[in-house]
């Protein structure tokens, strides 16, 4: 049964009250309806302006749970930690109406053409070596790195570094666009070898390997570049013998119409100076002039993606150079809000709703939002019957935590969950979305998603339409009997999980339930009586279980469907997961066309 929403609620009261009381509302989070307005007192003084921000906070409360429990306690810490971020939120000066663009061709911001960094600055860079790229790149950039190899830490460990192109994101969230990895002294081909990769999400696509051998002819080249050259041993003999080819030639006034095994380009302590490039067809390096591997483009990167250099590992860096960058990002117009009014949420619509589709974000992932707001949350925009929003915790960074402010004043699609994030906790965003249909917006059905999760939504309801009406159910990619994992980086204790196997559950990428399944989590949360896991997904199948036994509806509808894509994409997909921002353009655009297929299936 839906739980009836207070009458009224606070939005009267809000403009009559003081900041402080504001501030404490939205801290602590009480069951205030869908908008919240703030109105930023101090800067208000400071200036003439008038301008009331609107942000939307859960109502979400952790106050009731049993704080002697460790989840629950960390729970109670991140809300306080919260708490503390949007107070400075609110309060912070800086958080003002959208800026007007800045100067530059059609409005554009305006980048450097070429950045250095060399000298004190490396000297001083501790944990890797960071170059922003502010535009990303564009056909014809280059990066050029001087270093040495050293010796890798340890008797049996082998010296390695890695070039990367990086994407917007913090830590492992960043994507990999280009991951160039020489291993020295080999890995478990005990010869030495150059590997290349793309990440995103923390998956690995398939790597290319070059060990010495020249590409096969049949293989695909990158501008007429092979991927991988050939090369011999780094023997102390080898300038010497290609020496005696040369004089062999010259005496004879024959042309060598061999290839030359040019000798693998990294010993440790020599320098060397390595240049990435962009060209037509994907990424090529050479070393010390020579050309050694290339990297065709995946669908899924674009250039301008490309907004970090890391390098990392065994080596001293002794210069880098990023040159022929663009001066203003290709895709400004994405950045620029002010022309993204078609975007915007329409104003929320509180009967007649079929669908509500919450979808875990996080604070820097404004790029992935961006691309779901232009490919299948479209769909979203232009229904009557449905209705999307972005759940995204609080940052550590003040500065992220200000953008998604104001992308959340401009776009009102986003509910911020008022604690700080951290991947253990993303529970706490589901049980929001659940709150947030029970006090909020009435909806008949209730999806769950991620940010990197691409949608067939025409698809999803059709599905949705063939459980009877008024059935409890719960749909999605069902895992049954799956048992926890007790060592490695996903392992789970038995504190934390005594029990040999999980309840069933669907994939965290995309699952659909009925509304009372919603009521009840949003209520034995209110209550104190909801379990806590830090597996979200094993979470939900933990509360369904638990709604089926409490005799409060009927019994659950287990409806499992494989298109509920877990890893990647197949296709006629319900759901493609781990989508990259441009493969959910590319993915959307076949839609459009009628055609449900994915884009690259086999890079994911």
């Amino acid at each position: 049964m839906r739980r009836p929403r207070r009458a009224g609620g606070l939005r009267p009261l809000l403009p009559l009250l003081p900041f402080t009381a504001l501030l404490s509302i939205a801290t602590f989070s009480l069951h205030s309806p869908d908008r919240l307005l703030v109105s930023d007192t101090a800067h208000r003084a400071a200036s003439s302006s008038r301008h009331l921000y609107r942000l939307a906070v859960s109502s979400l409360d952790v106050r009731a749970l049993n704080a002697s429990l460790p989840f629950h306690a960390a729970a109670a810490r991140a809300f306080r930690s919260g708490g503390r971020l949007l107070r400075d939120v609110i309060s912070s000066p800086s958080s003002s109406p959208p800026a007007p663009p800045l100067a530059g061709v059609g409005g554009a911001t305006r980048c450097p053409a070429s950045v250095t960094l060399s000298g004190a600055q490396l000297r001083a860079a501790s944990g890797g070596v960071l170059l922003p790229l502010p535009c990303g790149l564009g056909l014809g950039s280059h990066v050029t790195v001087v270093g040495a190899p050293r010796r890798g830490r340890g008797a049996a460990t082998v010296a390695q570094f890695a070039v990367e192109l990086r994407g917007e994101g913090d830590g492992d969230a960043a994507p990999r666009i280009i991951h160039f990895n020489p291993r020295l002294g080999g890995d478990w081909s005990g010869r030495p070898v150059i590997e290349l990769n793309t990440r995103f999400r923390g998956q690995w696509g398939p790597a290319v390997r070059c060990e010495g051998r020249r590409s096969r002819p049949d293989e695909e080249t990158v501008d007429g570049l092979v991927k991988c050259e050939e090369w011999a041993g780094n023997f102390g003999g080898t300038s010497e013998e290609l020496k005696r080819l040369w004089l062999r030639n010259h005496v004879t006034g024959q042309k060598n119409r061999n290839r030359i095994a040019w000798p693998y380009p990294f010993m440790e302590g020599e320098l060397f100076v390595l240049t990435l490039s962009a060209g037509l067809e994907g990424y090529y390096f050479h070393v010390d002039g020579k050309h050694v591997t290339s990297f065709p483009y995946r669908v899924g990167f674009v250039l301008e993606d490309a907004t970090i250099l890391n390098v990392n590992g065994d080596i001293d860096v002794q210069s880098v150079v990023a040159g022929s960058l663009p001066t203003a990002h290709p895709s400004i117009v994405q950045r620029n809000l002010e022309l993204l009014t078609e975007l915007k949420a329409p104003p929320l619509a509180e009967d007649n709703v079929e669908l509500f589709i919450g979808i875990l974000s996080a604070g820097s992932h404004f790029t992935e939002r961006m691309a779901v707001r232009r490919s299948w949350m479209s769909s979203v925009r232009n229904s009557s019957s449905m209705v999307a929003r972005f759940f995204v915790a609080l940052n550590g960074r003040k500065e992220v935590n200000e953008g998604l402010r104001k992308e959340a004043d401009f776009f009102r699609d986003i509910v911020i969950v008022p604690f700080a994030d951290s991947y253990d906790l993303v529970v706490l965003k589901t049980v929001a979305i659940c709150d947030y249909v029970a006090r909020v917006i009435p909806a008949k059905y209730v999806m769950k998603c991620d940010d990197d999760t691409f949608v067939g939504l025409d698809s999803v309801m059709a599905e949705v339409k063939k459980i009877p009406d008024g059935k409890s159910f719960y749909m999605g990619n069902m895992n049954y009997y799956h048992r926890p994992l007790r060592e490695g980086k996903w392992a789970v204790s038995y504190e934390e999980w005594p029990r040999e196997e999980y309840p069933p559950y669907a994939d965290g990428a995309g699952y659909v339930i009925s509304s009372d399944i919603a009521n009840f989590v949003a209520s034995e949360m209110e209550n104190g009586r909801l379990n806590l896991f830090k597996m979200e997904d094993v979470s939900m199948g933990m509360w369904v279980g638990q709604f089926n036994g409490s005799g409060t509806g009927n019994a659950v509808a287990y409806v499992h469907s494989a298109s509920f894509c877990q890893s990647g994409c197949v296709d006629g997909y319900l759901t493609a997961h781990y989508q990259s921002p441009a493969q959910m353009l590319c993915l959307w655009e076949k839609l459009r066309q009628g055609s449900p297929q994915c884009c690259n299936a086999s890079v994911l």
